[in-house]
């Protein structure tokens, strides 16, 4: 069975599947995510903050491509319960990793407008930059 197509024309949702999202509002919204080269926590920031990192801009909406993503991995589980054909099933894993590498690429985007910009207006920018070639370099590999 072939993927069917979102409203872009990506076909990201196996034929008769619908993928399952998160309820709006229900707690805390999950952390996003990413690394620099100390290990931290972003306990006590404000959501969308980073300690003495600019705000990110895009917060929400990396939040939102993960909640999509996060309900196709779990329609491609079903797809596996219910044994469906292994090309379909692979085909929607390739969906869901272009959507994780989608999402990668709106963190990147966020991190330069706002960390590397911050870091450039306090004269932090080598430790900045450092960091950035750290995570991408695990990202990447």
């Amino acid at each position: 069975m072939s993927p069917q197509p979102d409203e872009q024309g990506h076909g990201i949702e196996p034929a008769g599947a619908t993928p399952e999202r998160p309820p709006a509002g229900d707690g805390p919204a999950p952390a996003v995510s990413h690394s620099h080269a100390d290990p931290h926590s972003h306990e006590g920031h404000a959501p969308g903050t980073h300690g003495s990192h600019g705000p990110h801009q895009q917060t929400q909406a990396v939040l939102n491509r993960l909640a999509r993503t996060e309900g196709h991995l779990r329609a491609v589980r079903r797809m596996v319960d219910e044994g469906r054909d292994c090309a379909d099933v692979l085909i929607q894993l390739a969906a869901v990793r272009s959507a994780v590498d989608r999402v990668a690429r709106v963190v990147l985007e966020d991190h330069v407008e706002s960390c590397l910009r911050q870091a450039a207006s306090n004269g932090t920018t080598d430790g900045e930059w450092q960091s950035l070639k750290t995570a991408l370099d695990r990202f990447i590999s």
